[in-house]
């Protein structure tokens, strides 16, 4: 069975980018969180919170039926 990356549903801040993440490679979110935080402050905040954003957007919703038709 393979993993998929989804934006969590329980475990969110904003939009559940770091809780889906967090759940994807089995880590602590808070953790995770306080590491993407650094990486946003020392980027110029901008690149990181554009980089969250599209993640945002991106990610599905975990238990989402949403699916992207093939042309």
């Amino acid at each position: 069975m393979s993993k998929k990356l989804y934006r969590s549903k329980n475990d969110r801040m904003l939009a559940g980018v770091v809780g889906g993440l967090s759940e994807y490679f089995e880590i602590d979110s808070t953790l995770l969180r306080l590491l993407v935080a650094l990486i946003v402050v020392f980027t110029g905040f901008i690149p990181g919170i554009i980089l969250y954003f599209i993640a945002a957007i991106i990610m599905p919703l975990k238990g989402s039926t949403t699916t992207i038709k093939k042309v």
